[in-house]
């Protein structure tokens, strides 16, 4: 199952270095990524690699989001994940705006971030901006204490 991803964090305040965007003042709150699963093994694959990632937290970072998942001061507490052969990530991004951190996992597109913090748990402002592009959202949440989604 290809598709488009929005993981939710919740951290701490802390400083991270970001490969070349450099060191990263993060506020206490939470963090949307948005992402895109249309390579091979789709939407489980790349979740689940996020997932174990972030439960691990012992590997090389590839990716931004990667920092994120490695670092202590961040949880990973779900993703919401849109079923589509569509390059919609992008759009998904511009849908869910605001407060963006510049230039965070969007390397190979043309947007402005792919991060958004929100002070408040945003699970259904996520949901709503999958309907609003025209994707029927599934929402998995982890327990806390795991960093399990199976998607």
């Amino acid at each position: 199952m290809k598709g488009i991803y929005c993981l939710i964090l919740q951290n701490r305040a802390c400083d991270l270095e970001v490969g070349r965007l450099g060191t990263v003042a993060f506020r206490e709150g939470w963090h949307l990524y948005v992402g895109s699963a249309l390579g091979p093994g789709g939407l489980p694959a790349r979740v689940g690699r996020h997932a174990r990632c972030a439960a691990a937290r012992d590997r090389p970072p590839r990716w931004h989001i990667d920092r994120l998942l490695l670092s202590p001061a961040f949880r990973l507490c779900g993703a919401v994940c849109g079923q589509t052969e569509e390059r919609l990530e992008c759009r998904l991004a511009r849908t869910i705006g605001g407060d963006a951190v510049p230039g965070f996992g969007c390397t190979d597109c043309t947007c402005g971030s792919h991060l958004f913090y929100r002070t408040k748990e945003p699970f259904e402002e996520v949901e709503a901006a999958f309907r609003k592009i025209g994707i029927i959202a599934l929402t998995r949440k982890t327990n806390k204490g795991e960093s399990n989604l199976n998607v």
